[in-house]
């Protein structure tokens, strides 16, 4: 019988190397070149998560896009939390429209506990329910010197990428039934550190600790608690982070030669979050182009 599977490499299968570019914090989806694969053409759901609520913040762009792409078309409900980006927000809502699920969007800036508080009252007015958590959206800044760093930008920085985590987990645990899911984006920097995305590098490792500790916290509870560890990904806060010379050749470090895709995370991100991984707790899962995490 003819083997009619049909093998992609994955070495060819986005782009290596992108046009230099550069843009302002936090950066959108609208002025890259190329624009980033979120799975719009691809993604194919199968009911995973159907009837599912599901918060994930940074979702307007990059990997809360994808994300919020696919678990829509896996069947859920999706608040979609953003900073100020309009017109890359109100994009994410259509896809998840268009799967046939209700998008909630919600702007503001969840270095504020009071928004986080927000966030959650707003899921349980809209959905009547919360059963998945993804706490995506993260600051960075390049530096070349620890002088350089503003003591302003350190604390925005850890009330961004940790603080925000902690407010909307402790605002959503009453509302968290056994069977909920939260999913967190750490980093392939917190096994290897680049020294020029200090603050942000140490966040991500305090995000897996944080991701182990609150998983044994919650494990009678029935809420499992992982996360991600994304290797360099094209998403907006990449031009608005490095030099266009850096930019242009982001991701070629890695083995395989270049950058991810917001799509190559999203069924990472589905799996966790469904019941398939009913097993799966405080754990990180890496996707990393190769890059080491051990």
């Amino acid at each position: 019988m003819a083997n009619t599977t049909s093998l992609q490499n994955p070495v060819d299968k986005h782009p290596s190397g992108f046009t230099p570019q550069e843009q302002s914090l936090p950066g959108s989806e609208q002025d890259m070149q190329p624009k980033p694969d979120h799975g719009e053409d691809s993604y194919k759901g199968s009911g995973k998560l159907a009837g599912r609520k599901a918060i994930i913040t940074g979702a307007d762009s990059g990997i809360g896009k994808a994300v919020a792409i696919a678990f829509a078309r896996e069947g859920a409900d999706v608040l979609i939390s953003y900073l100020n980006e309009e017109e890359d927000a109100k994009e994410t809502a259509k896809y998840v429209e268009q799967a046939g699920q209700k998008a909630v969007l919600v702007p503001g800036d969840i270095s504020s506990e009071e928004h986080c508080k927000q966030i959650v009252d707003k899921a349980l007015k809209e959905f009547g329910s919360i059963d998945i958590i993804v706490n995506n959206a993260a600051f960075q800044v390049t530096h070349e010197s620890l002088q350089d760093i503003p003591s302003d930008e350190w604390d925005l920085t850890f009330k961004t990428n940790v603080h925000a985590m902690f407010y909307i987990l402790k605002a959503a645990e009453p509302h968290l039934k056994p069977g909920s899911s939260v999913v967190n984006t750490t980093s392939v920097n917190a096994y290897t550190p680049k020294p020029i995305l200090l603050p942000y590098t140490v966040t991500k490792a305090a995000i897996q600790n944080f991701t182990a500790t609150l998983a044994q916290l919650w494990g009678e509870k029935g809420i499992r608690v992982n996360c991600v560890a994304p290797g360099p990904i094209w998403t907006p806060l990449i031009p608005a982070s490095f030099s266009p010379e850096q930019t242009a050749e982001f991701g070629k470090n890695t083995p395989m030669k270049r950058a991810g895709q917001p799509a190559e995370l999203a069924p990472v991100y589905v799996m966790l979050a469904s019941q398939e991984a009913s097993y799966v707790s405080g754990a990180t899962v890496p996707v990393t182009g190769g890059q080491p995490t051990i």
